[in-house]
């Protein structure tokens, strides 16, 4: 039965994601968001197609890692008599005649480690949403699957006759496999593989390097950090929420969504984690996203979400042609959250332009003609801050002025007044230090309910979301201030389950949550933290750690009763949750290592 217990190879380009047992069950063409070629996962319990795997006969034991820091898989398979194999997997990602090389690859060597294993090797990719088995053309050494929009082209040195009849054999020699676009490999293909394998181990190993990482969950926080990367689609800057689409919320629901684009929110968090680790090349490629977006939309009226290239539109539509995970449909493709009003886009958005301003480890720092575009960002977060939206939980059913979408628009305008500021436009910050005033104390008044001692999700509200537990991250008040303690007292009555926190307490369109939100509990993690609980913080925080797979990822959801993984994978928004709470709970570096600990 599928799970999401999957490792994930990668190289911001293309990635995929990997079983226990190395069988490739998610590799989409000729990006994220495109024709899932491999698509088992969402193909029923049992697929006879739409996955790559090794077949060890007898097949006794299995187990998984990562080499190190980087992105590079290696599953050991041993049989019944002893006899062990190593595969290993990856996407490659390396400098290149000054540039990254990140074609849309993916690498696959196969060793022996000990005995004479007997596998079967299956390819068996899907095409048109797992509508048709392409039919396939072979060479000396490559075998071509043509697909309705493109060419699957597996190179290999394996026997090809054993491939194509999925025959066993006795694996005596290393086994080498390229899959990706239709080209052919210009060198002998075990130096390629092997050359590839060095130089991406290189990258990555350096990469981690320059990491401003915490003394303690070092391993946790690097993991996560990688693992962002690969969601970064570095072509056009955007940043994936998720790398699938329509993993249930929880079992047996119709909560699927597709997550391989951008959300506003969800990239600025993401950006911001890895930005506070000292990653900060992502987030001028997100700007570069963001300056075409802003520049194709005229009026500037932002969507929450764009595709990741942004002309292209999300239209939602369900797939019939797939069972869905667990055969729990529907596979959507596409996402109507496009179509939404969420306000607090244009405050995102700002937010994580504003270190652009500060930091001078930058080579492009932020300038006037980026402030002046800033500034239209920040008219329209002026205009739309008290206007109904559907909210950061994306209602699709209702719309309401949401005190979390407020506080954005605030946020938006402080940064521009500092950003001014740093700039002397003393004027220009004036302005907007008032427009962020006004827009404040107007939260205060209308944000803020005295009869439950809690800000509430909407204005006038009776009610209270997570959202508001990052009033005091963005700074509307401070973690001290009454009314974020109170605050945070009443949603701890009133979402935490355990050792879990919900969205939310009341019914949404699909009725009441029945998983907690795993970025939600990071948020609470980190609100303890603020307010001076750092013990029961910890506790929650290594209980979180506890939780991820074994390869250290996180998914969407957790089951609080069977601490099972649920929603699309792996997501982001859990992994900058785990970034930030490391960060903010680890002991210092003089701390711990200077002091002894």
């Amino acid at each position: 039965m599928p799970d999401l217990n999957l490792g994930v190879i990668g190289n911001s380009s293309v990635a995929a994601l990997i079983d226990p047992k190395g069988r490739i069950v998610w590799y989409c063409l000729p990006r994220f968001d495109g024709d899932p070629v491999f698509c088992s996962l969402l193909n029923g319990e049992d697929p006879a197609e739409g996955f790559a795997e090794i077949l060890l006969e007898n097949l006794a034991s299995a187990s998984q890692e990562y080499l190190g820091n980087t992105s590079v898989l290696v599953t050991t398979l041993t049989d019944s008599h002893g006899a062990t194999l190593r595969i290993t997997d990856f996407a490659p990602r390396f400098k290149q005649y000054d540039r990254i090389f990140r074609p849309a690859m993916l690498i696959r060597r196969i060793d022996v480690v000990s005995g004479l294993p007997a596998i079967r090797i299956r390819i068996r990719p899907a095409g048109d949403h797992g509508r048709m088995r392409p039919a396939r053309t072979r060479g000396s050494n490559h075998i071509r699957y043509l697909l309705p929009d493109s060419v699957l082209r597996l190179t290999t040195d394996a026997p090809i006759s054993y491939i194509e009849t999925e025959s066993a054999f006795v694996l005596t020699t290393p086994i080498n496999m390229v899959l990706g676009p239709d080209e052919s490999v210009p060198q002998g293909l075990g130096h390629l593989v092997r050359d590839f394998q060095e130089r991406t181990i290189d990258y990555w190993i350096e990469w981690t390097r320059y990491l401003s990482v915490p003394f303690e969950w070092q391993d946790a926080v690097i993991r996560a950090a990688i693992t962002l990367k690969l969601c970064h689609f570095e072509e056009t800057g955007a940043m994936v929420a998720a790398l699938t689409t329509s993993i249930p919320e929880a079992a047996n629901t119709e909560r699927n969504w597709d997550y391989r684009a951008c959300w506003m929110r969800d990239a600025y968090l993401s950006v911001q984690a890895l930005n506070r680790l000292g990653a900060t090349k992502t987030m001028e490629d997100f700007l570069g996203y963001i300056n075409t977006i802003v520049a194709r939309e005229a009026d500037r009226d932002l969507k929450p979400v764009y595709g990741i290239i942004p002309d292209i539109p999300l239209t939602e539509i369900k797939v019939e042609s797939l069972a869905g995970y667990r055969g729990m449909g529907p596979v959507r493709i596409g996402n109507l959250a496009q179509e939404q009003i969420q306000n607090d886009s244009y405050g995102s958005i700002i937010l994580a332009a504003a270190q652009m301003f500060f930091d001078r480890r930058l080579p492009v720092r932020g300038d006037l003609d980026l402030l002046d575009r800033l500034e239209e960002l920040g008219q329209k977060a002026v205009a739309v801050a008290f206007r109904p939206d559907a909210g950061i939980w994306e209602y699709r059913g209702r719309q309401a002025v949401h005190t979390h979408s407020a506080t954005l628009c605030w946020a938006g305008c402080d940064r521009l007044a500092k950003i001014a500021a740093s700039l002397d436009q003393p004027e220009r910050a004036q302005r907007w230090r008032g427009e962020a005033d006004r827009i404040r104390t107007t939260i205060l008044e209308q944000g803020w309910n005295p009869a439950i001692g809690s800000f509430t999700t909407v204005f006038g509200g009776d009610t209270a979301d997570a959202s508001l537990l990052l009033l005091q991250e963005v700074g509307l008040v401070s973690a001290a201030d009454p009314r974020f303690v109170s605050t945070l007292a009443h949603i701890t009555g009133a979402l935490r389950h355990g050792d879990d926190l919900y969205r939310y307490y009341v019914a949404d369109d699909f009725g009441l949550p029945t998983t907690a939100f795993t970025i939600c509990t990071f948020w609470y993690i980190d609100a303890l933290a603020a307010t001076g609980q750092r013990e029961e913080a910890r506790r929650l925080f290594e209980g979180m750690l506890a939780r991820r797979n074994h390869l250290g990822l996180l998914s969407e959801d957790i089951d609080p009763k069977t601490g099972e993984l649920w929603g699309n994978y792996p997501q982001t928004y859990s992994l900058v949750g785990l970034i930030v709470c490391a960060m903010r709970l680890s002991k210092s570096w003089e701390e711990a290592f200077w002091r002894g600990w």
